[in-house]
């Protein structure tokens, strides 16, 4: 979801998300987890950092731009920076190639599974 402010609506943030802020929390389907008590702003709106947080939803800025990325719920799998971990495969004569090996450069990393 990208977002031009950190307080959307309820409607706006459910519209975006597909989790809907109940008095029980944070629903989607069945599923319902607790929020913190800051998850509402006083006049109603969603305080996404907070509830990005209880969800473990990545929320990224775009520095600079006025806009936010957020993330789908990621059970903490999510990456915590930009840096790449060290990553060592064969590349495609079976020889080693170690991602570290390009530092300091850009890198587009595709991955794919058949599954």
């Amino acid at each position: 979801m990208i977002l031009h402010r950190l307080d959307p609506t309820s409607a706006e943030f459910a519209c975006g998300t597909g989790w809907e802020l109940k008095p029980e929390g944070a629903c989607r389907g069945d599923v319902c987890v607790p929020l913190p008590k800051n998850a509402r702003r006083s006049d109603g709106r969603v305080n996404v950092p907070a509830v990005a947080e209880a969800l473990g939803m990545g929320l990224v800025a775009g520095e600079g731009h006025g806009l936010w990325a957020l993330g789908p719920v990621s059970g903490g799998r999510a990456l915590a920076t930009a840096m790449v971990p060290e990553i060592t495969l064969p590349d495609r004569h079976g020889k080693p190639f170690t991602i570290s090996s390009l530092r300091g450069t850009k890198v587009f990393l595709a991955t794919w599974a058949s599954w």
